[in-house]
């Protein structure tokens, strides 16, 4: 293969007016698998040992930050707090935890951070819309004092504040003008933007992260920024690019996805798409660890067709999307072989692409799928594997195309 690889994938974003735009500055990412993850109906709450798992997994994965629970949920949660901050002391993923906007919620934060000898960010909450506002009977003098109230008692004990507006995505800009004016005068150090009902598009990400750096601007405040989205309509990886590319510094999401309703951005489908946009370089050769310890951890195993981490995600039945595989493999070129049927190369993550036989297969699966067991394709064995392939309704297993080609106990006893 020669150097000239480029020419053989055309990409239409070079080649037009629309573009996403690289990030201004590194990209920071917020883990939010042990908090909002965890609020999912059907997954269950792990162990303490199965998160410690996870936030190592976190760090090596280059996460800067995990939101490991919420201190008034009682004292099994606080517990695991303050274990998950221990254990995070030495490493370079640091905690924070989701507290409502009410001082009850922080005081417990301000004795683990003394206990634990390291800090916690406080992600200090309260719903913005106009919408939530109506429902719960809140009047926006009510909502500025809370605010004010709880970050000035968090930055008094030195802690980091995240202030969170939630449904950001459908408040108007009088109301969070007040809100974020009244944090960020009492010292809170990031903000974060939320998609909470996962309602958001691309374009109404690029609006708000756009009207929310005019104001920082116009106001003269400095203040990290954070993107939360959940994906009810699906676009919850999408928007999360869009918010980075349109000026956000760090970006939630969860393991597989996994979080209230429909869920949250995938954190892991997060790291491959940065990954394949060139925005990070960091070792992602356990992400695939990650996700199976994520799926086992909460009780949500890993869906077959899951994107890159699915069962079915680098595999093929098809003979003619084999066959190209296959040729490439011949050719000695592990890079044609992982791109020319796949828009996500299996090398970079520690996969690899797999060949199997089914009723849409051809001659090459066959050939292909014996090679590779040492057995070798005579025209009998490809012919009988054909034969129960074609009277399939799926892909076979290793043991009936064995069986097929007549090698089953032969194989069993080299293998």
């Amino acid at each position: 293969m020669t150097d000239d690889r480029e020419r053989l994938i055309y990409d239409w974003e070079d080649h037009g007016p629309h573009r996403l735009a690289p990030p201004e500055k590194p990209v920071q990412l917020d883990d939010e698998t042990l908090r909002d993850g965890l609020q999912c109906p059907s997954v269950v709450d792990p162990p303490l040992d199965k998160k410690i798992e996870l936030v190592h997994l976190m760090d090596a994965l280059g996460i800067d930050t995990a939101d490991v629970g919420l201190p008034g949920a009682g004292p099994v949660a606080r517990e695991h707090i303050r274990e998950l901050a221990r254990v995070m002391k030495p490493l370079h993923i640091t905690p924070n935890v989701a507290c409502r906007t009410v001082v009850g919620d922080i005081e417990p934060v301000v004795d683990m951070v003394q206990e634990v000898g390291a800090p916690i960010e406080v992600c200090a909450f309260i719903g913005s819309s106009p919408i939530r506002a109506y429902a719960e009977g809140w009047d926006l003098d009510g909502m500025v004092a809370k605010v004010r109230e709880s970050v000035r008692f968090a930055k008094r004990h030195e802690l980091p504040v995240l202030f969170v507006t939630e449904d950001t995505i459908r408040s108007t800009p009088e109301i969070l003008s007040a809100l974020y004016g009244a944090a960020l005068d009492e010292g809170a150090d990031r903000i974060c933007l939320c998609d909470t009902v996962g309602c958001a598009t691309p374009a109404s990400v690029r609006n708000l992260v756009t009207w929310i750096r005019g104001f920082l601007s116009e106001r003269g405040y400095q203040a990290g920024l954070d993107w939360h989205g959940h994906r009810d309509r699906g676009l919850g990886l999408i928007n999360t690019i869009a918010a980075l590319a349109a000026g956000v510094e760090r970006a939630h999401g969860c393991a597989l996805g996994v979080g209230e309703r429909a869920g949250n951005a995938e954190m892991d489908l997060l790291l491959v798409n940065l990954h394949l946009l060139g925005w990070i370089e960091r070792d992602l050769s356990r992400l695939g660890e990650y996700v199976r310890a994520a799926g086992e951890a909460v009780g949500r195993p890993v869906r077959n067709e899951y994107p890159v981490f699915g069962a079915d995600a680098f595999e093929t039945g098809t003979g003619v999307h084999a066959a190209a595989v296959i040729k490439a493999f011949r050719k000695g070129d592990a890079w044609l072989a992982n791109r020319v049927y796949s828009g996500v190369p299996a090398d970079d993550f520690g996969l690899e692409q797999k060949i199997s036989v089914g009723p849409m297969s051809g001659k090459s699966n066959v050939i292909w799928f014996l090679e590779k067991r040492g057995i070798e394709p005579t025209e009998e064995r490809i012919a009988a594997v054909l034969e129960r392939a074609k009277h399939s309704d799926r892909l076979l297993s290793e043991d009936e195309v064995l069986a097929a080609a007549g090698v089953a106990g032969d194989y069993q006893k080299t293998a």
